[in-house]
């Protein structure tokens, strides 16, 4: 695991990986180090990040592979919020990047201690396939969410994810120009600097108004 901000934080975000780069990803490092300078909590506040199994075979084997099946990597994920709450975390939030997002809304409801879900760039659809949406299971959700998406996202953009009319516990904010990962055009006005320094200090004011 990497964890960035206090040791042994009572309240903890769990970020996972996307499905094509691991916890130590640029994007990753990013955001994890961004959002935990932006929150300062009683009792301090991390961010742990973790491999998914599929990934760390990855790494060590240096052979490309597909992600596991949903359901086992939902375990894995299950697991790392059991960890965290046996090590003293009070307040769990759950998320990821993508898919990582994605595994983290279906089971979010399922454990009292967690208290938000962070998704960063949610995959509403395959790319180029917008009638094949991922959003069913998301109107069932009691768990307060939010999504922060990049305007051009190919996986749900701004022209798109409007009409799915998601629940009110869901709050979208649009990153400017952003794609999947918050990166704009080179001919826009903000950077992807300051994309993702916008999306962390949402994620930080989602996290604390929850905290009071």
């Amino acid at each position: 695991m990497i964890i960035d901000g206090t040791a042994n934080a009572r309240t903890r975000l769990i970020l996972a990986h996307g499905s094509g780069s691991d916890m130590n990803s640029m994007f990753m490092n990013k955001v994890a180090r961004e959002i935990s300078s932006h929150i300062r909590i009683e009792g301090g506040f991390s961010v742990v990040r973790f491999n998914f199994p599929y990934m760390d075979s990855i790494i060590k084997s240096g052979k490309k592979r597909p992600p596991d099946r949903a359901d086992k990597l939902i375990e894995c994920y299950t697991n790392i919020v059991t960890q965290q709450i046996e090590d003293g975390a009070q307040s769990l939030f759950i998320g990821g990047k993508s898919m990582g997002g994605r595994i983290a809304s279906m089971m979010c409801d399922s454990e009292p201690m967690i208290k938000g879900l962070v998704c960063l760039g949610y995959p509403f659809h395959p790319p180029a396939k917008p009638d094949k949406l991922r959003t069913e299971h998301l109107y069932k959700l009691q768990t307060p969410c939010l999504i922060c998406q990049g305007e051009r996202d190919i996986f749900g953009n701004k022209k798109e994810v409007p009409g799915y009319n998601l629940p009110d516990n869901f709050k979208i904010h649009w990153i400017e120009d952003g794609d999947h990962s918050f990166v704009p055009r080179k001919k826009t006005a903000v950077t992807e600097t300051e994309n993702i320094n916008q999306a962390s200090k949402q994620v930080a004011k989602f996290i604390t108004e929850i905290c009071g």
